[in-house]
């Protein structure tokens, strides 16, 4: 059994994980807007949704391997290899390709409240795979948090649905399970070299589907300012942060903290796309703000 499933993490460890969590978050956050910046939308399209996937895994793949040269890091054991597998899965080709081709259809602010919906698909899927036992207090908090969440899109979109709210729902499934996938793995190796090792694992597919979709027409400087961020950060430095959390303080408990990233997200489309929130997201906020904070103190068993 895995060091995830086997023990509790410490008082100290959650805390830990938890800033770690935040970090990740709060770069995470920055994602939908430099994507919709790297796509551009439907009335003006930049790259292609096929390119930035492929081109932004690359990219941070080729960084990992000079990463784990310099690190001088020993291969995987076998027994990794699935994990890493379908983390590459989830992070590296799922998430990434949903969100763009979202992002043509939808601003920015409408895919935040949409994938607010991520932190209980990481804890349903963390709490399967590590045999944790969340109480009802845990459980209702992280409802609650999706409820709200729910809500201000319905409450945006006047309730209406559209093949983008798909998408952006298939984005949520694949990062859970990647997310979760990471952490098992990097119960057994430090947490940089969880993602590097699944994007050097996904490399020899990412690199040629790069060059394949690479634009051949020009595009805006403001969308390869997009693509450089999603590849340095948010396919690359992000996870360093984010694996660290979820190793430190649990998969169950650190993904709460997700709860903020629509949020964060929408002061980001606001500040970088000039997409206007409204007031009432000051209320939603604070919201979910508490939530998060009864979502932490309840308690977990394994």
């Amino acid at each position: 059994m895995s060091r995830v499933a086997s023990a509790l993490p410490s008082a100290a460890a959650v805390n830990r994980g938890l800033a770690w969590g935040a970090l990740g978050v709060l770069i995470f956050a920055l994602t939908l807007p430099m994507t919709r910046l790297a796509v551009g939308d439907a009335a003006d399209p930049q790259l292609a949704p096929a390119f930035v996937t492929a081109g932004r895994a690359a990219v941070a793949g080729l960084l990992s391997v000079a990463g784990l040269l310099l690190w001088r890091v020993r291969t995987p054991g076998r027994h990794l290899w699935p994990a890493l597998a379908v983390s590459a899965l989830g992070t590296v080709a799922g998430f990434p390709l949903f969100l763009a081709l979202a992002l043509r259809e939808v601003e920015a602010m409408h895919a935040a409240v949409i994938t607010g919906v991520l932190p209980l698909a990481t804890a349903v899927a963390g709490a399967l795979a590590t045999r944790q036992r969340p109480s009802a207090g845990f459980w209702a908090a992280a409802v609650g948090g999706c409820a709200l969440v729910l809500a201000y899109a319905a409450w945006q979109g006047s309730g209406r649905l559209v093949l983008a709210d798909g998408l952006l729902l298939l984005a949520v499934c694949s990062a859970a399970l990647g997310y979760v996938a990471g952490a098992r793995a990097g119960a057994e190796m430090p947490a940089p070299q969880v993602i590097c090792w699944v994007l050097v694992g996904a490399l020899p597919l990412t690199l040629p589907l790069a060059l394949w979709f690479w634009p051949a027409a020009p595009v805006r400087a403001s969308a390869w300012a997009g693509f450089a961020y999603a590849a340095l950060f948010s396919m690359w430095l992000g996870f360093f942060a984010w694996y660290r959390g979820l190793v430190l303080g649990g998969v169950v408990r650190v993904s709460q903290v997700q709860l903020l990233q629509p949020f964060l997200a929408l002061i980001a489309a606001a500040l970088l796309l000039g997409e206007r929130p409204d007031a009432a997201t000051l209320v939603f906020a604070l919201a979910v703000l508490v939530v998060v904070v009864v979502g932490r103190r309840a308690k977990v068993a394994t």
